[in-house]
C-alpha cells in the first residue's frame, strides 16, 4: 500500500505523460492526483513503473503542470461506481455525469480492468438476439454472449447502424430484461448530440447507459472509456441478471490513442507504429463478453471499427478478427448505390451463427435459407463481372435469373429503412420470396421438407 506522500519530483512532461522520480514503490494502474501551483487538481493513472521512474498519464492533459506541481499516489486502481441507477444515464468517457443528473450512488465500486472470466465456467453462446436488420439476423446471426465486430470505413453509416441495433436489439419471445451499454470514443460534439438525441427520441435511453468520449477530450481518456463501459455492463449482466449488448465505437480511435501514448513513452513501435502489445490490449477488452455458468445474465459485444483506406488487413481489423467470432463488413460500393445498411454478406461471417439458429431458436429452415441466399448472391455477383466483358446477351436464361436475383437481393433483402425493425419471420419470408425466382432444382442447400413447407409455390 502506498504511503500517500506527495512528491515534487516531476522530471519530464511529454504530451499527456509526466515522469516522476524518487517515489516509494507504486503499482501499475494506480490512481494519482496532481496538484498544480494554482491549486487546481488533475487526475491520472500509473502507466509504467521502474526502479527509478514512474510514468503517469494525466486524464485532463498536462497543461499548467510544472516542476512545482505535486503528485500523490492514492494506493488504489481506478474504479467505476455501479448500481441499478446506471440505466438511463449519459456519462463522459471518464464516467462522470454528462446529462446534468446527480452522481451515481454506487452499490459498490468496481475495478475497471475487471476479473478474467474463468474459461471452465463459460457457457456456450446459443441464444438468438434479434437486431431487426435482415443481413445480420438472416445471414450473420448475433448470439447472446458473442463478440461480433462491424468493420466499416470513413464516411460509411456505421454510427447509424449502431444506433439502429441499439434501438431494436431484443431477445424475441423472452421475458428477460435487456439493456444496452453504448460507448463512443473520439467523437465530435455534433456526433455526441446526435447519439443522445436519438436515444432520447426513441426511448432507448430508458434501458441504456451511454459513455461519450469527445475528440476534444485527452487521448488517454479514450483508454479507460471501454473499460468503464464493460465494468458497467458486467455489473448489469452478472449481478442484475440482465442480457446486455455492449456497442463500442470506434475501436480504431481507441487504438490511435494507444499508439499516441506509446509514442510519448518512446516505446519501440510494432506494425504501422502501433504498440506490440495491442493484440493483448484488445483481447483484454473483447474477451469480457460471454455467459457464465449458473448466472442468468449475458454480455454480448459489437465493437465497431473504421478501416483506414478501407484496408481489412490494417492492424486494427486484422487483430480484431483473430480475437472475435466473425465480422460484419460494410461496403463502399453498396453505399454508393444508396443501399442501407451497406452490409456485404459475402465477406461477413458469424462463427457462432449455427449455435443460435434452427428449430426452437429461430426457425427450422433458417440455416438452409441463409446458405442458399449466400450461394445465389455470390453467383449473381460473379456474373456481373462476366457481363462487363461479354454482355448480358451472351448469358443463358439461368444466368440471367441469377443476375436478377443479385439485384433484387440488394434492393429487397439488404435495403431497409433506418427505422425498420424486421422480425426473423419477416426476414426468412423475404428470403423465400427471393429464392422463388430460382428453379426449385437449384435450391440444393435447403432440405426438401422445408421447400415443401415454406416455398411460396407450395403454400
Amino acid at each position: 500500500m502506498t504511503s500517500m506522500k506527495e512528491y515534487r519530483t516531476i522530471t519530464e512532461i511529454a504530451g499527456p505523460l509526466i515522469f516522476v522520480e524518487g517515489t516509494e514503490p507504486v503499482s501499475y494502474d494506480e490512481v494519482v492526483t496532481v496538484k498544480l501551483p494554482d491549486g487546481r487538481v488533475k487526475h491520472g493513472q500509473v502507466l509504467d513503473t521502474s526502479r527509478d521512474t514512474v510514468v503517469v498519464q494525466v486524464f485532463e492533459g498536462t497543461e499548467g503542470i510544472d516542476r512545482n506541481s505535486s503528485v500523490k499516489f492514492l494506493g488504489e486502481t481506478m474504479k467505476m461506481p455501479v448500481s441499478g441507477d446506471l440505466l438511463g444515464r449519459v456519462l463522459t468517457g471518464r464516467g462522470e455525469p454528462m446529462d446534468e443528473g446527480p452522481r451515481i450512488l454506487p452499490d459498490e465500486e468496481r475495478d475497471i480492468v475487471g476479473d478474467a472470466m474463468n474459461p471452465y465456467r463459460r457457457d456456450m453462446p446459443e441464444d438468438f438476439i434479434q437486431t431487426g436488420v435482415s443481413t445480420i439476423d438472416g445471414m450473420n446471426t448475433l448470439v447472446r454472449g458473442q463478440k461480433l465486430p462491424i468493420f466499416s470505413g470513413s464516411g460509411l453509416p456505421h454510427n447509424e447502424l449502431a444506433l439502429q441495433i441499439a434501438r431494436q436489439a431484443k431477445v424475441p419471445g423472452g421475458e428477460e430484461q435487456f439493456a444496452v451499454v453504448f460507448a463512443a470514443m473520439g467523437i465530435t460534439h455534433e456526433e455526441a448530440q446526435y447519439f443522445k438525441d436519438d436515444f432520447e427520441r426513441t426511448g432507448a435511453l430508458e434501458r441504456a447507459v451511454m459513455f461519450l468520449n469527445l475528440a476534444s477530450d485527452p487521448a488517454v481518456e479514450r483508454l479507460v472509456t471501454p473499460r468503464l463501459a464493460l465494468t458497467a455492463a458486467e455489473y448489469l449482466a452478472f449481478d442484475r441478471g440482465m442480457h446486455v449488448l455492449t456497442i463500442l465505437t470506434d475501436m480504431t480511435l481507441y487504438c490511435e490513442a494507444l499508439r499516441e501514448i506509446g509514442a510519448a513513452r518512446e516505446e519501440v513501435p510494432g506494425r504501422r507504429g502501433y504498440p506490440g502489445y495491442m493484440y493483448t490490449d484488445l483481447a483484454m477488452i473483447y474477451e469480457r463478453a460471454g455467459m457464465i455458468e449458473g448466472r442468468e445474465g449475458s454480455l454480448t459485444q459489437i465493437p465497431i471499427l473504421s478501416m483506414p483506406g478501407d484496408d481489412i488487413t490494417h492492424p486494427v481489423p486484422d487483430l480484431t478478427g483473430y480475437i472475435t467470432e466473425g465480422q460484419i463488413v460494410l461496403d463502399r460500393d453498396m453505399h454508393g448505390k444508396g443501399l442501407y445498411p451497406p452490409i456485404d454478406v459475402l465477406p461477413s461471417l458469424s462463427r457462432l451463427m449455427n449455435n443460435g439458429i434452427g428449430e426452437e431458436l429461430t426457425r427450422e429452415d433458417h440455416g438452409g435459407v441463409s446458405d442458399q441466399l449466400y450461394a445465389g448472391y455470390a453467383e449473381g455477383k460473379d456474373l456481373r463481372g462476366l457481363v462487363a466483358i461479354v454482355g448480358e446477351e451472351a448469358l443463358s436464361e439461368k444466368d440471367r435469373k441469377y443476375l436478377e436475383f443479385a439485384d433484387r437481393f440488394e434492393q429487397e433483402f439488404v435495403q431497409q429503412d433506418r427505422n425498420e425493425d424486421r422480425s426473423i419471420e419477416e426476414t426468412l419470408e423475404l428470403g423465400w420470396d427471393l429464392l422463388s425466382m430460382l428453379p426449385v432444382d437449384e435450391l440444393i442447400r435447403i432440405d426438401e421438407e422445408h421447400i415443401e413447407r415454406y416455398h411460396p409455390e407450395s403454400r
